[in-house]
């Protein structure tokens, strides 16, 4: 019997243009996979409403060509799957690992004992957990429909990383219970995200380290949803920031692709500054399949990437 093929995903969110940063992680996802063989599944995380912004998808998908990255399957919307989260956000109220909450963020973030994640959120102090006999209990409270809730249980949560190796997340302590559905409904990010790669047959997921938290959630759920044999493989690469070293963001200036395309910067060029990102010499101009067989995972830089003026400087041709 022929085994499927490892598969990966490239799953761009519509609320906001690409930047620097996600195109130098969507780039080596791409060269470990046309290296390897895999296919590539191309996801639109379009879930999140109000923060989605009108025609980001449009250019993300233009984006994307335009830097000479192709994929086998897509693109697939998220919003046109509702239907599967519900099913699984059903299984997890029928089988009691979920539970109402009524807290606001801000609620969570003034909790006086709340310790914070790496990630830099609030660790959920437990205010509803066990607080409500049924969702109809907790919307009489609060006057609204609540949100969901997964009751972290005890225990470390072993994660093994292809590029930073194997660590180890107490999950209840470090992370705490986690919304796994908003109060209108809508599925969570956790959630929608593990739900589709089970279902599309993702085997590998390389993403930035801002969700290394992601990982030990994202693992629970798979084992609440029966699906413990479909945990993926995980890569978590260090991030693209900002001469401050934080997260590159609108606060560094403009690093969208369409601000460059714009600027008439060419595609080879920006594709020259993420393969020197990766690791790997490049001249002033690459295109992606020229840099296929040089990819070395192992060779990826194991701290952060600095976008300065030096790089804006070579993007601009001074």
């Amino acid at each position: 019997m022929t085994r499927p093929p490892r598969t990966t995903r490239l799953a761009p969110s519509p609320t906001g243009a690409l930047h620097l940063g996600n195109a130098r992680t969507f780039l080596a996802n791409w060269l470990l996979a046309r290296q390897a063989g895999w296919r590539i599944v191309l996801r639109i995380e379009d879930i999140d409403g109000p923060r989605i912004k009108s025609g980001a998808a449009d250019q993300a998908l233009d984006d994307l060509r335009w830097l000479g990255l192709d994929w086998d399957e897509g693109p697939v919307f998220q919003t046109s799957r509702l239907r599967l989260y519900r099913q699984a956000i059903d299984r997890l109220l029928r089988d009691k690992l979920v539970y109402p909450c009524i807290c606001s963020r801000r609620e969570v973030e003034l909790a006086a004992s709340a310790p914070h994640a790496e990630d830099g959120s609030a660790v959920y102090p437990g205010t509803c957990r066990g607080r409500f006999a049924t969702l109809e209990d907790a919307a009489r409270l609060s006057g609204r429909p609540p949100a969901l809730r997964f009751a972290v249980g005890p225990g470390p949560v072993a994660v093994h990383d292809e590029f930073r190796g194997t660590w180890s997340c107490d999950p209840a302590r470090e992370l705490g219970d986690f919304v796994i559905a908003k109060g209108d409904g809508t599925p969570a990010y956790q959630l929608a995200v593990v739900v589709d790669d089970a279902d599309m047959g993702i085997t590998d997921v390389l993403r930035g380290d801002d969700l290394l938290d992601s990982a030990p959630r994202q693992m629970l759920l798979y084992r609440a949803l029966g699906l413990g044999q479909r945990i993926p493989r995980y890569y978590h690469l260090p991030l693209v920031v900002g001469p401050d070293g934080r997260r590159l963001a609108k606060r560094h200036g403009d690093t969208r692709l369409a601000h460059y395309r714009g600027r008439g910067v060419s595609a080879g060029r920006i594709v020259a500054l993420l393969a020197r990102w990766l690791g790997m010499e490049a001249g002033e101009e690459a295109a992606p399949a020229d840099l296929i067989q040089r990819f070395d995972l192992s060779a990826v830089p194991r701290s952060v990437v600095v976008m300065d003026a030096s790089a804006e400087r070579f993007l601009l041709g001074r």
